[in-house]
């Protein structure tokens, strides 16, 4: 008999079970990546609806706005001025530009509460396709302003709009159905790289937007608007929201050690390894922060008192009752300030460089995308510090502690040259997004599954909604401030954003306290 080829060997070495599990994976990564794909395209553009007047950067206010003045009595009447695209080519383009911001994340926030709801009501593979048509639809429509010579600027806010109630479905879906799939062993190394999606979202559409900026500012939204339709659709062909509706096992380590490697000699270990397991999983929870001896049985009562049977006959968690998990609210909180800071940096970062550095919109864009790079090596160093130290919020506290005086570093350090701004964008990337991506996965993930909920899966996408929902009100005030504060000066911008890293740490200290509290018990305990 003939020896197996390697490839064939390397593909039989692994169960049924993980190809499913890294399918999902891998679709669940490219489909939310898309989302982000499509927002990022805004604030590419920016640089190119707005476009400095004056023939020198060192132009006083007082003489540009006479040079403005006097290119306002001889404006053509064509689809853009000699200072960009109308209504956008105005003094107070900032405030315009702020406004385009806030109308997508208020409208985000508002329905993130919703959208979580109404998710474990409705299949999760309807619910996400329908939303990335939709998104798709209105990305599109933005970009159509500039082929159909549009110049009211309640088109480009509605558009806005209608974009950020419909991006809504994406997020709750892909964590519930990526936390149906994995369990809690090495969850935080697993999210961390599979929420690196945002950043390679992020900079795929800078790439993508960046591409078409200074020719035809309309593709830049169009083309991501195709790509993600076209994700919507392949979305509905392959989604597969719960690893029962295969028959695969519900976790890795439900069923043997063989799943988490794939050789069936490992079988046999199970019998002896599964005590010890089992003890050091137990221990494991008495550090752990979302484990609440004190409020976990007047939470079981309360929690798990539904408003609706779920489609696997459990019941859908109430509102109120998801904001009864411990952590739940101390965590939406953090995330609100941390997502502030990130969603500040991705919707004015491509300006700020151009501003500084002086560089045009596409290489500004270009630049910006070492911010998500950074990103991605945050997300993951984030997550595997916190499953080593079985500490969330204590991980979250640390890198946040580091990340308002690298802000403050970033300030200074990004008027010195190019290759300096380099250095401090990867490295704020890293900071910033830590925090953010592990709240959004990680977290939200142990708090959904939390022992008060007795097993009822069906609450994940709720809380999920809550904590993202809250955060994206975050995300919305930071872009609007930025844009009321940066006309008075790019410093006061990053004295806000320092002092919003300030405010997501003090909302952790009460859960860094009981962290360490737990592990200075558990350490007491080992002593006797």
């Amino acid at each position: 008999m003939a020896q197996l080829p390697p490839g064939i060997r390397f593909i039989t070495s692994f169960s049924r079970d993980q190809w499913y599990r890294a399918f999902i994976f891998t679709l669940t990564f490219f489909l939310y990546a898309s989302f982000h794909l499509s927002r990022k395209p805004i604030s590419i553009v920016k640089g190119e609806l707005h476009k400095h007047c004056a023939a020198s950067h060192e132009v006083e206010l007082s003489s540009y706005r006479e040079y403005a003045a006097q290119i306002q009595s001889v404006k053509k009447l064509s689809n853009a001025s000699q200072c960009g695209w109308e209504p956008f080519d105005k003094n107070n383009y900032k405030q315009l530009l702020g406004a385009l911001d806030y109308s997508f994340l208020c409208a985000y926030a508002i329905g993130m509460y919703l959208s979580g709801i109404i998710g474990e009501r409705l299949p999760i593979r309807y619910y996400l396709t329908v939303g990335m048509l939709a998104s798709g639809l209105f990305t599109a429509m933005f970009g159509l302003g500039y082929f159909c010579n549009i110049h009211n600027l309640w088109f480009y806010i509605m558009a806005q709009i209608a974009n950020g109630l419909v991006q809504t479905t994406g997020w709750p879906s892909v964590v519930t159905c990526i936390g149906n799939w994995f369990g809690k062993g090495r969850r935080g190394l697993i999210m961390g790289i599979w929420n690196s999606h945002t950043s390679v979202g992020n900079i795929l559409g800078s790439l993508i937007a960046a591409y078409w900026v200074s020719t035809c500012w309309g593709l830049s939204f169009v083309m991501p608007g195709v790509i993600i339709a076209v994700m919507g659709i392949v979305c509905f062909l392959f989604l597969i929201e719960h690893p029962k509706d295969i028959s695969c096992s519900c976790t890795p380590s439900s069923s043997s050690k063989a799943f988490l490697n794939g050789a069936s000699r490992f079988r046999v270990q199970m019998t002896t390894l599964n005590a010890k397991e089992t003890s050091k999983s137990q221990d494991a929870e008495m550090q752990h922060l979302l484990i609440d001896s004190e409020n976990s049985m007047t939470s079981q009562n309360s929690i798990t008192m539904g408003t609706g049977e779920g489609r696997h006959g459990t019941s859908a968690i109430s509102f109120l009752g998801a904001l009864r998990i411990p952590g739940v609210i101390e965590f939406s909180l953090c995330l609100l300030f941390a997502k502030l800071v990130s969603y500040t940096f991705l919707f004015w970062l491509p300006l700020y460089i151009t501003n500084v550095e002086h560089l045009d919109a596409k290489r500004a864009g270009d630049l910006s995308t070492l911010f998500d790079v950074g990103g991605i090596f945050g997300g993951i160093l984030a997550g595997l510090i916190s499953d080593r130290l079985e500490k969330r919020a204590s991980t979250c506290g640390m890198m946040l502690l580091l990340a308002a005086p690298t802000l403050y570093m970033f300030s200074t350090v990004s008027k010195m040259g190019l290759e300096a701004t380099v250095v401090m964008l990867l490295i704020s990337g890293a900071l910033v997004n830590g925090p953010y991506a592990l709240i959004t996965t990680a977290v939200s993930a142990d708090l959904g599954t939390h022992k008060s909920l007795k097993g009822n899966a069906r609450a994940l996408s709720t809380v999920t909604a809550i904590i993202d929902g809250t955060g994206s009100v975050g995300a919305a005030l930071g872009p609007l401030l930025a844009g009321l504060i940066s006309p008075s000066g790019w410093n006061n911008v990053f004295y806000m954003l320092m002092v919003a890293d300030g405010c997501a740490l003090l909302f952790l200290l009460h859960l860094i306290q009981k962290e360490l509290r737990c592990n200075a018990d558990h350490t007491l305990f080992k002593e006797h």
